[in-house]
């Protein structure tokens, strides 16, 4: 659908980082390229609409949502009851799982082998819930920058940290393509991914569910999933 006039473009909070195949730093502070971007063009599209990015640290995303500077978040979001109490999520648009990466080298392979180690995770992400359940480790929260993806990596290569948990569509291509880090083990869960809007704000929300349910039923959306993500499958199917 061609975005109509008078509508004004729908402003969706993400940080600006180098997170493939989700997204890619943006090349001019406006376009971005990556399964997130597509997903929500294609929503906009179906809402007559454009997407204008309002890029800001991780840990103001929610915020910037709750205080009108965007109007929805949508960047890596997994359903949470925490942020369930900040925002009304719509219905997911990507299911995925966690992994620890490592240095190469590290022998850990289980969270048993984990005591002792300085492990990052994003602050109050599914990532953080997970590795706080590791036995023994002391856990190193990140989140304050535009770019949090790529300081907990730099902090695994300097040593700062051990390693970090994250998602494993980012972590696996990660250590395909680099030879200094590896997968500890993965995580084993499977977690729904979301747009998050103000809170009781049910024209957007129902909007967007509206828009990703007819993305869904089209192909369109498992389109650009296969077309990112290749080696996994596409886990949605259409409302019923």
């Amino acid at each position: 659908m061609t975005p109509a006039i008078g509508l004004r473009p729908l402003r969706l909070a993400c940080i600006d980082s180098e997170a493939p195949p989700l997204f890619h730093r943006t090349p001019d502070g406006r376009t971005r390229t990556g399964y997130e971007p597509d997903a929500a063009s294609l929503v906009a599209g179906r809402l007559g609409r454009d997407v204008e990015w309002v890029f800001l640290p991780w840990d103001q995303l929610l915020v910037a949502v709750t205080d009108g500077r965007a109007d929805a978040v949508w960047c890596g979001q997994g359903v949470t009851p925490e942020r369930a109490a900040q925002v009304d999520f719509t219905r997911p648009y990507a299911v995925f799982g966690e992994t620890l990466v490592v240095r190469s080298g590290d022998p850990a392979r289980a969270p048993e082998d984990l005591a002792g180690y300085r492990i990052g995770a994003i602050e109050g992400s599914i990532n953080e819930k997970l590795a706080r359940t590791f036995p023994g480790i002391e856990l190193v929260g990140f989140g304050s920058s535009d770019d949090v993806f790529g300081d907990m990596i730099a902090a695994t290569r300097d040593g700062t940290i051990d390693g970090f948990v994250d998602d494993d569509v980012v972590n696996v291509p990660l250590v395909e393509d680099d030879p200094d880090l590896i997968q500890a083990f993965d995580g084993g869960t499977r977690n729904p991914w979301a747009a998050g809007v103000r809170p009781g704000d049910d024209e957007l929300r129902l909007a967007i569910d509206g828009a990703l349910d007819a993305t869904i039923a089209d192909g369109s959306l498992a389109e650009a999933w296969t077309r990112w993500m290749p080696s996994l499958p596409f886990p949605l199917v259409p409302a019923r």
